[in-house]
């Protein structure tokens, strides 16, 4: 791995959104995000795989819009927001709405927002490890780009990866927060393409070639299969109901062009919640403890009792981070930085470089 200058990378980020007509604060949205997840380790959801997105399915192909405004809609609850997002880019409705979430926990105790008409938001870790740095208990979740999942049993994909993320303000126990975030899916896509672009196999159970047969060839891959059968299929299955309720359509559809659907949505739908931790507390903490107390007094004894060397859930994120801040950049392969390069030729703007740090 390769420590590279985070401003060269943000650099070419945002000139590639600007060259898609992305307004000013689009790009910047999407400059956080992808330099948020690279930060944090996660490679499937970084720059080169955004912009994949958008290459196949977003301003390229009509299913973002650059300077889309967000709509918002009626509601009767003064603690729920529902929103027709109109295509805008993912990232920026995310961070609105997680922001949006915020404010509503602060007055009523916690905050919903409801969003249709959405395009991919990426990496949802990012945004609930924001906000459960800032003390507040996040979760997301949302339909993907479209359903590239089959269910057990089955034979055609009728369900997105559809993540959940979970944050948690566990930093005065841990010094980092928990971070519950997983596609439904046995790998993500992105990494199907991660493993392609490193020339690396597929982890058996992951994925069918496209006559259904198990493959582990990332060249090969047609279709994903969900994590622990029945388990990861029922979590992708109440994505895809959380956005039947929102608006959502038929997620056979999704990603099609509407002309070819009989006037089907083909969009995404996002389901974004934060609780006030004060709203939670019940006051009967064990042996007089307070709230921060007994989360830390919890953690400890998890971690006790011969399991010292069990793995926290964000505790992967908050490692890389701290390695990418101690090499002084954001680290890469020598794979993904050729991709950067090849993107920044073509936007004419300077390649990566190495850190001065590591240099």
């Amino acid at each position: 791995m390769t420590p590279v200058s985070v401003d060269r990378h943000n650099e070419i980020v945002r000139a590639a959104y600007l060259s898609r007509g992305f307004t000013s604060s689009e790009a910047e949205d999407a400059v956080r995000l992808c330099e948020s997840a690279s930060r944090h380790g996660i490679r499937t959801h970084n720059a080169l795989k955004a912009l994949h997105l958008d290459d196949h399915f977003g301003s390229k192909a009509g299913g973002c819009v650059p300077g889309a405004d967000v709509r918002e809609m009626p509601s009767r609850f003064d603690a729920v927001r529902c929103w027709d997002a109109r295509l805008k880019l993912g990232q920026s409705v995310a961070f609105q709405a997680m922001e949006t979430c915020i404010e509503l926990a602060d007055k009523y105790g916690s905050g919903t927002v409801a969003v249709d008409n959405a395009f991919h938001y990426l990496w949802g870790g990012g945004y609930v490890i924001d906000a459960a740095k800032r003390g507040y208990i996040a979760y997301t979740n949302c339909t993907s780009t479209l359903c590239e999942v089959v269910p057990p049993g089955g034979k055609f994909p009728v369900l997105g990866t559809n993540p959940h993320s979970w944050g948690l303000p566990t930093c005065d126990a841990l010094g980092y927060p928990v971070c519950i975030d997983w596609a439904t899916s046995t790998v993500a896509m992105g990494r199907v393409q991660q493993f392609l672009r490193e020339g690396k196999p597929l982890p058996s159970g992951a994925a069918v070639d496209a006559d259904g047969e198990p493959t582990t060839d990332p060249a090969a891959v047609r279709y994903l299969l969900p994590f622990g059968a029945h388990k990861g299929y029922s979590l992708a299955l109440l994505n895809e109901l959380m956005a039947a309720f929102i608006g959502g359509s038929l997620p056979s559809l999704r990603g099609l062009p509407e002309k070819k659907t009989g006037g089907e949505k083909t969009s995404a739908a996002f389901y974004f919640h934060v609780v006030h931790p004060e709203a939670l507390a019940s006051g009967l903490f064990a042996e007089g403890r307070s709230q921060a107390e007994n989360v830390k007094a919890v953690l400890q004894d998890i971690l006790g009792h011969g399991n010292e060397q069990c793995i926290i859930p964000g505790q992967f994120e908050a490692e890389a981070a701290a390695e990418s801040e101690k090499a002084g950049g954001l680290l890469f392969t020598d794979a993904e930085i050729a991709g950067f390069n090849e993107l920044a030729a073509g936007l004419g703007v300077a390649p990566l470089r190495e850190s001065r740090r590591a240099s």
